[in-house]
């Protein structure tokens, strides 16, 4: 064994790695890449199909991003954003604010294809305007902030008297005089990030259950997968659940019934929060054109926030580059406004670890008072607004936003699609679901039955095992394969990656 891999191996402890079965054999040790190839210490190269865990937009080794970085290194690195302001922060904070205000639409209708039945119209709502960047590290400290800021938020504007009156300031001397506590609702098979708060808004078991004394309680409702809804009448078919469902959108009948009944017990819930378009670690499962834009008009009638965890999708990710005015985050794809938007993962490129959460003046006027008032958000991190990931973050959204990156993307999520569809003949492919350049493929040991395969036959992973020894690299939810290459990928790159998959689904077949 080589010897960085005898030092992993001795030192190392991996996250949502079951260890016993890691130290059983030799793990790929990367050490340089280009593009979407990376390349281990033995000189093996691999094509990168998931993104370094979703993160990478524009390849690695991209010259534009090291150039950025670079020169900022030559000025300096990083200061404290506790009483010090820097440029790259104040820029990127800018550039942030207005993608997140360009591309909002001023109402949401579903597609002629995609009709909703009576009682289900996606009606014009209200758009808030985003106006505060808050920078932090990743996407569970990005959800957390935003958590934050919700729950004081609900605290403080119920029967809220004249800013700066007497009876106010005696209410904010101490929070422990505000008897409420605001609840939250997010979907079933949300995954939000692993800090205690984030953890609280997910409804995952396998992450989840050994911290339940840890968190505090959060409702969920019904999410709309449509391949395993108990509503879908439809016999399975070889094509994408979601263009042949037969339901009457129970889904959001569910969602309805659960804010009534929320308000029945005295109030509203503070915040609805949600992957928007698709769920990214409960195995890929998208949304039907529609259910987003009616959700966040459901939420909004009965006084919730909405919180958009944009951290897996947005920056491109879930596709509409053909457009003239493409939308950069998912949420506005269905022309939904949040209150609360997160964003991570490829904010930077994938180059260094840098998070935002973005909100409304509305939001950050109720933390303004006097110094003794302690309305101040008592959050922070030391790498908050640091220069380098801020560098790195407006060269990417530069190169985002450059026309042959939006043509790229768009003929890189054609080819996904056409080669995707030529999968379909492998009888343990239960469903194939794709939102842009995110695609998940459920195996299942019956299509016909939906039967899946049980958790110890460790499908997904051993179909992903097989692909890495054809030279492409990605990692599976479960039964679940993810494929969501970085936007430099060739057609013919996107052709062997998929070709790797077909092979490995092959041998799982005769294995099984």
């Amino acid at each position: 064994m080589n010897p960085i891999a005898k030092l992993d191996h001795q030192y190392v402890w991996h996250p949502f790695t079951q260890m016993r079965d890691w130290l059983k054999r030799e793990p790929i040790v990367l050490v340089e890449g280009e593009g979407a190839v990376v390349r281990d210490l033995h000189g093996r190269e691999y094509l990168d199909a998931n993104s370094s865990i979703w993160t990478n937009l524009h390849g690695h080794r991209h010259p534009k991003l090291n150039a950025a970085i670079a020169a900022q290194l030559g000025k300096i690195a990083h200061t404290s954003a506790l009483g010090l302001a820097n440029e790259p922060a104040s820029r990127l904070a800018e550039q942030l604010v207005k993608l997140a205000n360009s591309s909002v639409g001023h109402s949401s209708t579903a597609s002629p294809q995609q009709k909703l039945p009576a009682g289900h119209s996606v009606p014009s709502s209200p758009n808030p305007l985003l106006s505060k960047v808050f920078f932090s590290d990743n996407g569970s400290t990005a959800m957390e902030v935003a958590l934050k800021l919700a729950y004081q938020f609900a605290r403080r504007t119920p029967g809220k008297s004249r800013r700066g009156s007497p009876t106010e300031k005696r209410q904010s001397a101490s929070l422990r005089r505000l008897p409420r506590k605001p609840k939250f609702l997010s979907l079933q098979g949300a995954y939000h990030g692993d800090t205690i708060g984030a953890v609280s808004l997910g409804h995952i078991d396998h992450f989840h259950k050994s911290y339940s004394d840890l968190l505090f309680p959060t409702d969920n409702v019904m999410a709309p997968y449509c391949y395993r809804c108990p509503y879908n009448r439809a016999k399975p078919e070889r094509a994408d659940a979601r263009t042949y469902r037969k339901c009457q959108w129970e889904c959001l009948d569910h969602l309805e019934q659960k804010f009534k009944a929320q308000k029945e017990r005295g109030s509203s819930y503070a915040a609805f929060i949600f992957e928007p378009l698709i769920q990214g670690a409960a195995g890929m499962i998208p949304q039907p054109p529609g259910w987003l834009g009616q959700a966040a008009h459901i939420a909004r009638t009965h006084g919730a926030l909405l919180i958009a965890d944009e951290v897996m999708t947005g920056f491109g990710r879930t596709g509409g580059a053909e457009k003239a005015s493409p939308a950069v985050f998912a949420c506005h794809q269905e022309h939904v406004q949040p209150d609360f938007m997160a964003l991570a993962k490829g904010l930077t490129g994938g180059y260094m670890p840098m998070a935002a959460t973005l909100t409304t003046q509305r939001v950050f006027d109720a933390f303004l008072g006097e110094y003794d008032e302690f309305k101040t958000f008592f959050h922070g991190h030391s790498f908050t607004g640091n220069q380098l990931g801020a560098a790195a973050a407006l060269a990417s959204l530069d190169i985002l936003q450059r026309s042959s990156s939006m043509k790229s993307r768009h003929l890189l999520e054609r080819t996904l699609c056409n080669e995707l569809n030529g999968l379909w003949h492998h009888p343990i492919i239960g469903d194939i679901r794709q939102v842009g350049l995110i695609a998940g493929i459920e195996l299942v040991r019956n299509w016909r039955t939906r039967e899946p395969f049980y958790l110890r036959q460790q499908a997904g992973i051993r179909v992903c095992e097989a692909m890495a020894r054809a030279g492409v690299l990605t990692r599976p939810i479960g039964n679940v394969i993810v494929l969501m290459p970085p936007y430099c990928t060739t057609p013919a790159q996107i052709r062997r990656i998929v070709a790797a998959l077909s092979h490995a689904l092959g041998v799982l077949a005769l294995e099984s």
